[in-house]
């Protein structure tokens, strides 16, 4: 760029704000260029960029919030409800897309509507209720003797996962203990609580503070030998022992596309909600096999992933 710099070659600014942990070599970050770069924007050339990351401190992510919301980007990128609601309560006027897979986006007050989201708010959403609840319905399959379980949640995600886990523990007689987490330090005495209560499954719920540490959450799980359920591929791929939802790097790909459809002169107020492209099943039968856990085989026929 012949020693000028980004404001002065007219390159646009995409601020990208994430509530936990996102080094310069990070995959989410590698999978929201690659998304870019399917709109023909590649950072580092004609769009820059501004990652800020605030380390589970929910102080500092406001902070930070505020400061990309100063530097007027052309699009503002927020992952999870918490930096949502940061960036929206800041501006009413900047681009916004959000990458979040707890809220109702329409009961949340992000858009009018999800095929016309009628303000400065867009993205991926995934808030299917009755999410969580699968998770229980699967577990309780593969333990059918499934009494009492655990949930490892965190409560600035909100509340649509966590009730309607519930509601389903409810349903199948099932006592659900919700553990709250809202920091990496706590994982370990979160998964000490849950044996405490003697838990015979966990579930872990979606959010931020968990999705960035797949191999640390699933090394707790087989430390404290509980059968693990998650939404993410990468924690069976870590060695949980089941997975069911959509992959992390196609959903931060998919978020890059939309800030590119943005960059490109969509009309954010006419940018339709955008859901996942793919369900994925993963399980792990190694981790089955050190727990002393069988698999049936109608769940592993299912299975978009087996790891043997």
């Amino acid at each position: 760029m012949t020693g000028r710099s980004f404001a002065q070659s007219g390159t646009r600014e995409v601020g990208f704000l994430h509530p936990g942990n996102v080094g310069a070599d990070n995959q989410r970050l590698a999978d929201f260029r690659t998304g870019l770069r399917t709109k023909g924007f590649i950072d580092g050339q004609n769009v820059a960029v501004v990652v800020r990351a605030a380390s589970y401190d929910n102080a500092k992510l406001a902070q930070q919030a505020e400061e990309l919301v100063n530097r007027k980007p052309a699009v503002l990128f927020t992952v999870g409800p918490l930096a949502v609601r940061e960036v929206q309560r800041r501006t009413k006027t900047q681009a916004i897309v959000a990458l979040d897979l707890e809220s109702d986006p329409v009961a949340a007050g992000f858009v009018q509507s999800l095929a016309r989201p009628g303000g400065n708010v867009t993205g991926l959403f995934f808030d299917y209720a009755d999410f969580s609840g699968k998770w229980l319905e699967l577990m309780g399959e593969i333990l059918p003797g499934l009494r009492r379980a655990a949930a490892m949640w965190d409560p600035s995600s909100g509340t649509v996962q966590v009730d309607a886990a519930q509601a389903m523990a409810a349903k199948r007689g099932v006592t659900l203990d919700v553990i709250m987490v809202d920091q990496p330090s706590a994982f370990d005495s979160a998964f000490r609580t849950a044996v405490d209560k003697k838990a015979q499954a966990i579930l872990v719920l979606t959010s931020p503070v968990f999705g960035t540490l797949p191999r640390q959450v699933a090394d707790l799980a087989l430390k404290y030998r509980l059968p693990m359920i998650t939404m993410f591929p990468e924690f069976a791929e870590q060695g949980a022992l089941i997975t069911y939802g959509t992959d992390q790097r196609d959903l931060f790909r998919q978020s890059g596309e939309i800030v590119g459809k943005v960059l490109a002169g969509a009309n954010i107020a006419e940018l339709p909600v955008e859901r996942p492209s793919s369900i994925l099943l993963y399980v792990n039968m190694k981790t089955a096999a050190a727990l002393g856990v069988k698999i049936p085989q109608v769940i592993s026929l299912r299975a978009d992933q087996v790891i043997e």
